[in-house]
């Protein structure tokens, strides 16, 4: 029996308790090919839509070191036109980053109209690894929580549709992750001293990250958090949440041709009647999706 994937169950509301998830549900991988091409049909026909609008939308990726934020980010590629598909991998700051409020170098990253645009990682990492870490002081780091809040409520306000996925993992299943990418040749290279040094304060970044989504899963840019023991299940979990929210009230049915275009297509090709009519016809979308993710 399909599992259902209603996005509302992955919503933080209130402080999570990281170390008491137990449930990691498992998805067959036939269920999971049919679903994967479902909804990134729908997020292409969700990006065709946005072309020529003012729509634009940020995706925030959080998650464990090997949670899974690689694969997500691959899958969403191949459904999307990199033409109006961005993906900023976030690294540590500069010089010149230092030296500006934190939040200066992702306003710059900001999406155009009509795009859709990928932080992997985030200004969160000013209450994650820059509090845990200690390159940002008790104080600079706790008020990070109002100005991230003001941050999205601004970007939301002008339109933004922002979502913000968590992807979260045991410590055994990491453990078995970095094993597998230590035996993997192609793999190595994702993994290094700092990983394992991570590691090491799980406890301190399990902490923050409760601290996080308590303080910063709101009505408006809520959190959502996404058990990922199982690759599967936690990418076809996100591409239903991005749908969903990408997808609101946002007509996916495509765009009739505009008249001038088919006049002078009829001219250049030699259109038959036939081929005119099919043209000019409109064109109901065949990717309409249940809330659970499946087709209809």
């Amino acid at each position: 029996m399909p599992q259902a994937l209603t996005p509302q169950k992955f919503v933080v509301s209130g402080r999570p308790r990281l170390g008491e998830i137990v449930d990691h549900p498992k998805m067959e991988f036939a269920d999971y090919e049919r679903r994967l091409a479902s909804l990134q049909e729908v997020l292409q026909l969700i990006q065709q839509a946005y072309l020529g609008t003012t729509e634009r939308a940020v995706l925030v990726l959080e998650g464990w070191d090997t949670a899974g934020k690689g694969g997500l980010v691959r899958r969403l590629g191949w459904a999307l036109d990199p033409r109006s598909f961005k993906v900023h991998p976030i690294a540590a700051p500069d010089a010149h980053e230092r030296a500006q409020h934190y939040l200066q170098r992702f306003w710059r990253r900001l999406p155009q109209n009509g795009q859709i645009v990928v932080f992997d990682r985030s200004w969160y990492g000013r209450v994650l690894v820059e509090r845990v870490e200690g390159f940002a002081t008790e104080k600079e780091w706790r008020r990070a929580y109002r100005e991230i809040n003001s941050f999205e409520r601004m970007l939301t306000d002008s339109g933004v549709r922002l979502t913000k996925l968590f992807l979260h993992i045991t410590p055994e299943e990491q453990l078995r992750r970095f094993r597998d990418r230590l035996v993997n040749p192609m793999k190595r290279w994702k993994l290094s001293y700092e990983d394992f040094r991570n590691r090491a304060r799980w406890s301190d970044y399990e902490t923050a990250i409760a601290d996080m989504m308590d303080e910063t899963s709101t009505r408006y840019a809520p959190w959502h958090l996404i058990p990922a023991n199982d690759k599967p299940y936690a990418r076809v979990a996100a591409l239903r949440i991005l749908a969903d929210r990408l997808g609101a009230d946002v007509p996916l049915e495509p765009r009739p041709i505009d008249p001038d275009l088919l006049k002078e297509a009829k001219r250049a090709l030699n259109l038959s009647a036939s081929d005119m009519e099919r043209a000019a016809s409109p064109v109901k979308s065949k990717n309409k999706t249940k809330g659970d993710g499946s087709a209809a």
